[in-house]
């Protein structure tokens, strides 16, 4: 500890702890007579030293909760921020539960995480230090500190004692009205531990700290970092905060969520052999947003646990945040161990813990220093994926374009019925939806999109075509409160995406986005995709034999392993999976087979092709019977 000037604090133990009866032992000893630690005989009054440095700004002879203020609290204006930025935090600080991310975690995954971690309520007495970066309600704190305060009083305690437990953790919160609401239980609990209502105090403005925990100055390391980050979209992040954030962290990449730089900055604030235990998404382990995070956690860090809680009810509201339990650690890579749970009962947890800590159990390897899609998965399969990945191209290896379909940020004013869309012919297109291709093949629904941009990729020019400039313009308010609009106000009725008039005409496979398993429909090239479909054209396969492929075995096969699981085992149809699968080049392909499989796509029998495909494929007798079609 360094030697700071010594300011004398004059406190009377009593009113430092008041035990109750059955606890008059150990600490009450104390209270009896005895000095803490020395075994020596003194007055009910002792005057110790703080271990806090005289700061400039604190006001000599102020109390010691005033001292832990100085050196640990700060206020959002007192940071090198910019009034906007400052302005954009206090925003945040005053939003509703969906605005701010806050998803409670039920007690029992609280234990679970604090198991895996080994957590010793002790830490505090060996200079231990723990970090939770956005405490919420408590559901994390609240217990961790009963944990530590029964550890506190277990034993003779000294000046020190009490002093290393002031610094024993750090927590932070946002939500002004949260952070009154946590503060004021922490300081009941403490009191209900025997503490006096003025160390409770000191203790609570200690440990919380009101603040954006991607802004705050924080100057120390952590043996532990706990909790359940929030889940922020960047839409409701305002522009100049995010900016913030993307100048301060390198993992916030595309669509990245807010819990992802929570992630960064809690493993750089990891003392060496520190462990991080987080109950969060699972989206960046696979998702295009997460590959910096990845690399950032495979090139210094050791991923330990990955346990899988979509089917657990691991919250206390009902929410589909697609939760994953973390445990990473401070050290070299090692293997990760995984483990799925669809209960969270003591009992079930308690199980997974021990399997998880002990010699047996699934386990995987993860490719040091790599963005790649983590394929988390120890079975017999991710060899076969690993072996196709190095035998067969990719899609668009082998001569296919993947895109999506397009999104206009006001459906309502874009798409409706085509014959009723009042614009000029040329600036409409029949729009192939979700709901048009149910069956496994085409049955359009009548359904058009109003489309702005010619074939050249600029937009129409509106003098050129009076009817689709009163249409927009009868519909203009709603089209200029598009985020896409505000942006690009010269370009204030755009679509978000450019409609490529010219892929109407083209053959394509369509993809919807979330599906239980594969459905990829082939549409002669009559209709401009929507939105929630994915498509894929190709200068060299012959579409009808693709989509007898892919829908046979190999799309579900490959898209099981790199995307994301969903609540009820639906899987992501995404395009960053899509990219991902392996086909054999159609040229690699013989007559007879090419036969087979149009002839498939023609009756939608996709079964009985199997055989054909598995063997286009290469695969083994004995490694079709570990497949699960």
């Amino acid at each position: 500890m360094a030697n700071y000037p010594e300011r004398i604090l004059s406190i009377s133990l009593s009113n430092h702890l008041r035990l109750p009866k059955n606890r008059q032992n150990g600490l009450g000893r104390a209270l009896l007579g005895q000095f803490w630690g020395g075994g020596r005989a003194c007055s009910p009054a002792v005057a110790y030293p703080t271990i806090y440095p005289p700061l400039e700004r604190t006001p000599p002879g102020t109390g010691m909760t005033q001292a832990i203020s100085s050196q640990w609290l700060f206020d959002i204006e007192d940071l090198d921020l910019s009034p906007a930025i400052t302005n954009a935090v206090k925003t945040l600080s005053q939003g509703t539960i969906d605005e701010r991310g806050a998803i409670y975690t039920k007690g029992e995954v609280v234990d679970f995480i604090l198991e895996l971690l080994a957590f010793k309520p002790s830490f505090w007495a060996q200079n231990g230090t723990l970090l939770e970066p956005s405490f919420g309600g408590g559901d994390f704190l609240l217990p961790i500190a009963q944990l530590i305060f029964e550890d506190y009083q277990c034993e003779n305690r000294s000046e020190s004692d009490f002093s290393q437990l002031l610094h024993s953790i750090t927590s932070f919160e946002l939500h002004a009205l949260t952070f009154e609401s946590t503060r004021a239980r922490l300081i009941t609990l403490a009191e209900s531990n025997g503490f006096s209502k003025k160390v409770s105090t000191d203790i609570a403005d200690a440990w919380l700290h009101r603040g954006d925990f991607l802004l705050a100055p924080i100057k120390t390391t952590f043996d532990y970092v706990i909790g359940n980050p929030p889940y922020i979209r960047q839409e409701s992040i305002p522009d100049v905060l995010l900016r913030e954030y993307r100048l301060r962290y390198q993992t916030i990449y595309d669509r990245a969520d807010i819990y992802v730089p929570f992630i960064e900055r809690s493993l750089t604030l990891l003392k060496p052999n520190g462990c991080l235990g987080f109950i969060c998404a699972d989206r960046w382990m696979k998702n295009r947003y997460g590959a910096p995070l990845r690399k950032f956690v495979t090139s210094r860090f050791h991923l330990r646990y990955v346990v899988d809680m979509v089917e657990a009810d691991a919250f206390h509201a009902d929410v589909t945040a697609y939760p994953a339990v973390i445990v990473i650690d401070r050290e070299a890579a090692k293997s990760t161990k995984l483990a799925k749970c669809d209960c969270v009962s003591p009992k079930n947890l308690n199980a997974i813990a021990k399997r998880l800590k002990g010699k047996s159990g699934d386990s995987c390897q993860l490719e040091s220093n790599s963005n790649q899609p983590w394929l988390l998965d120890s079975g017999p399969e991710m060899a076969i994926v690993r072996r196709l990945e190095k035998l067969h191209p990719t899609l668009e290896e082998a001569g296919c374009k993947i895109g999506i379909g397009v999104a206009t940020g006001a459906d309502r004013v874009f798409i409706g019925s085509f014959e009723s869309l009042d614009v000029e012919e040329s600036r409409k297109l029949p729009l192939a939806m979700t709901k048009d291709i149910q069956t496994g093949r085409v049955e359009w629904s009548g359904y058009g999109v109003v489309n702005p941009f010619e074939e050249n990729g600029e937009l129409a020019n509106l003098d050129d075509y009076p009817r689709f400039a009163k249409y927009l313009k009868d519909r203009e308010d709603v089209i200029r409160n598009r985020n896409v609009a505000k942006k690009n106000v010269a370009n204030w009725y755009r679509t978000i995406d450019r409609i490529t008039t010219s892929l109407t005409y083209v053959p394509k496979l369509l993809v919807p986005d979330i599906k239980g398993k594969a459905h990829f429909v082939y549409e002669t090239g009559n209709l401009y995709p929507h939105h929630n479909l994915y498509y894929i054209t190709s200068t060299e396969w012959d579409l009808r034999a693709l989509q007898s492929v892919l829908m046979a075995w190999s799309a579900n096969f490959f898209v099981a392993a790199y995307s994301t699981k969903m609540r009820g085992s639906f899987l992501r149809f995404q395009a960053q999976n899509l990219r991902r699968i392996r086909v054999p080049h159609w040229v690699d392909v013989c007559a007879k087979d090419r036969e087979a499989l149009i002839a498939a796509s023609e009756s939608l029998d996709f079964i009985s092709i199997r055989d054909v495909v598995l063997r286009l494929y290469g695969i083994t007798s004995e490694e079709a019977a570990t497949i699960k079609f």
